[in-house]
C-alpha cells in the first residue's frame, strides 16, 4: 500500500484522511518542521509520516504494554518499557560526522547517537518533562488528553 494510492482515491477513503497543510502540531512548531499534511513540497515529511502510522499501530498491537508511546501514554515512562517518540533528525545530524553513510542512514545514526548521549548525561529525561504553557495544557485536557 502506498500513501499516494489513498490520496489518488485508488484505495481507502481519501476524504476522511485529508488535512490542511497549514495545520501544524506543537511538535512541528517547536522543531520548525512542515505540517504532516504538507505533501509534495521540498523538505516534506508527509508521505513518510503517513506511511509510518500503520506501523505504529502494528507495534502497539504486537507489543501491547511493552511499549510506551510518549506523550500519548503519559509523560512519565515506566521502568522497563521501550519508548516510541517522534524525532527530527535535522536537529542533530550536523553534530555527528557523516562518514560513508547515506543521508537517511546518517539521520538514523544521528538520532540514535544523540538519544544514547542524552540518556547517559541525563538530558533525555528533561526532554520528556518539558513544560507546556497553560493554554496548551488546557487545550489538551479539553480533548480528553492526559498530561500526567
Amino acid at each position: 500500500m502506498y500513501v499516494c494510492f489513498v490520496q489518488d482515491g485508488l484505495h481507502g477513503n481519501c476524504v476522511a484522511r485529508t488535512g490542511n497543510p497549514k495545520w501544524r502540531r506543537l511538535t512541528e512548531i517547536r522543531a520548525g518542521a512542515k505540517s504532516v499534511f504538507h505533501f509534495n513540497v521540498p523538505g516534506s515529511v508527509a508521505h513518510s509520516t503517513h506511511a509510518g502510522l500503520p506501523w505504529l499501530r502494528y507495534i502497539r498491537n504486537t507489543i501491547g504494554d511493552g511499549v510506551h508511546f510518549w506523550p500519548f501514554d503519559g509523560r512519565d515512562i515506566p521502568e522497563g518499557k521501550s519508548v516510541m517518540v517522534e524525532t527530527y533528525p535535522s536537529l542533530w545530524n550536523k553534530s555527528f560526522p557523516r562518514r560513508d553513510l547515506t543521508r537517511d542512514q546518517h539521520d538514523a545514526y544521528s538520532v540514535a547517537a544523540w538519544l544514547r548521549k542524552a540518556d547517559n548525561d541525563g538530558t533525555l529525561v528533561r526532554c520528556f518533562i518539558h513544560e507546556l504553557s497553560p493554554r496548551i495544557r488546557q487545550w489538551h485536557r479539553s480533548r480528553g488528553g492526559s498530561l500526567e
